[in-house]
């Protein structure tokens, strides 16, 4: 099989204008294949850490020059003549160079660039459609195939939008029984009418880091109230063809232990922000929650998890952080029923699986998320799909979003063709 020959790197901007790393494998064949690191806004306290160079005078400190080089005097040399399709022997040999818990020395963002370019080559060189050889590195596949269904990112706040919103994102979810074509015209008409919606009230239609719209509201129920209107004009049927989903990152809405909500005055303790929560989950048919208390608030996502009145998947992802630890603490408490993946939180490809495949046994619905830094890379909907993915979070299917999403339409018609 082919080998590693080098690994060469150079600095690319994400979908926020902030450098980021691309990094290219080139094989003993005369294969090679580049991938980039994405990165998010909102970064939880327990996941692993990127590299920056701190440099004021280029990028505000945000340039990458120093895990570029990492790559190319460091890792290159590490990884050079070794079998390209060893994923997990070449992915531990990054993490003994790095040899930190969290990829601090290195950097996740470094770290992830060349995994995910290691695969990606790997795939090319073995004549393989890219989810199905990531899928050869599971203990346990799932059989067959399935896109995952899309959680359209509708309207933004927290810290991805510049407005008065409490919550990070409020998602629009087709029903499970659509395939993924129908999924996906289902939410672009939705967010064209939510766009003609916002504009005929003369209010703003801008974006923000996920495509997502970004207005200033009264409260987040008027939200919640404007997006069930608006899947009634796009002529679909509320609670029945599509859902509603919140992405509550209530990380930077906890001081002090209370929390602030704009539906409530002043501060408020956990047991009154799960009271709301249960009276918008009943108003509003609500059946995704993610991250609704703070990553360290045990005891608020203990009591939310014993209340068996709901039916909606609580969901973590600054909690979990695609981190073993935290997913098994999880699990110990039982406060979730799905779990993000995101990739670059962990730092390589073969730990992502891990924890995928360990959420999987545990019978909790996977969701795999992109991050607010894209980039053109569509690595992840690829991953998403190997791995059995219940659903994808891309943002808004609008502007660099859509990539994700042409993808997972090739990956579909690519994988139906390898079939036959």
């Amino acid at each position: 099989m082919a080998k590693i020959g080098k690994i060469i790197a150079r600095e690319i901007l994400d979908s926020r204008s902030r450098p980021t790393i691309e990094a290219t494998v080139i094989l003993s064949d005369g294969i090679s294949h580049s991938a980039s690191a994405p990165s998010g806004v909102l970064r939880g306290t327990y996941e692993a850490s990127e590299l920056r160079d701190g440099d004021m005078n280029r990028f505000h400190g945000e340039g990458v020059l120093k895990a570029i080089e990492n790559i190319e005097s460091i890792i290159s040399p590490a990884l050079s003549g070794m079998d390209v399709t060893h994923q997990q022997d070449i992915d531990r040999k990054m993490m003994e160079l790095d040899s930190t818990q969290n990829k601090s020395n290195l950097g996740s963002n470094t770290l992830i660039s060349v995994s995910q370019a290691v695969c990606k080559a790997a795939a090319k060189s073995s004549l393989l459609p890219l989810s199905l050889y990531i899928k050869q590195f599971l203990t346990s596949p799932v059989e067959g195939y399935k896109i995952p269904v899309p959680l359209f990112n509708m309207i933004e706040g927290g810290k991805h939008a510049n407005n008065n919103i409490d919550f990070q994102e409020f998602l629009v979810i087709p029903a499970t029984s659509y395939d993924y074509r129908t999924s996906l015209q289902m939410g672009i008409k939705i967010y064209h009418t939510l766009r003609e919606y916002l504009r005929n009230s003369n209010l703003p239609t801008g974006i923000f880091d996920n495509a997502g719209f970004g207005p200033d509201f009264s409260t987040n129920v008027d939200i919640l109230k404007v997006l069930k209107s608006t899947i009634d004009r796009a002529q679909y049927s509320f609670s029945k063809d599509v859902f509603l989903g919140i992405d509550a990152a209530m990380n930077t809405r906890m001081n002090n232990k209370k929390y602030t909500l704009k539906d409530r005055s002043g501060q408020i303790g956990s047991a009154d922000l799960i009271s709301f929560y249960k009276s918008i989950i009943s108003d509003y048919s609500l059946i995704y929650l993610e991250d609704p208390f703070a990553e360290d608030d045990w005891e608020a996502w203990k009591r939310m998890s014993a209340d068996s009145e709901h039916h909606t998947l609580i969901v973590g992802d600054d909690l979990t952080s695609t981190n073993p630890y935290r997913l098994q603490m999880a699990l110990n408490n039982n406060v979730i029923d799905g779990i993000v993946i995101k990739p670059n939180q962990i730092g390589t490809i073969t730990e992502a699986l891990a924890v995928g495949e360990i959420a999987r046994y545990k019978n909790l619905k996977i969701i795999v998320s992109s991050r607010s830094g894209e980039t053109e890379d569509t690595f992840i909907a690829d991953f998403a799909v190997a791995i059995g993915a219940n659903y994808v979070k891309f943002g808004s299917p609008a502007h660099e979003r859509t990539i994700k999403y042409n993808r997972l339409l090739e990956i579909e018609r690519e994988l139906s063709t390898f079939r036959t």
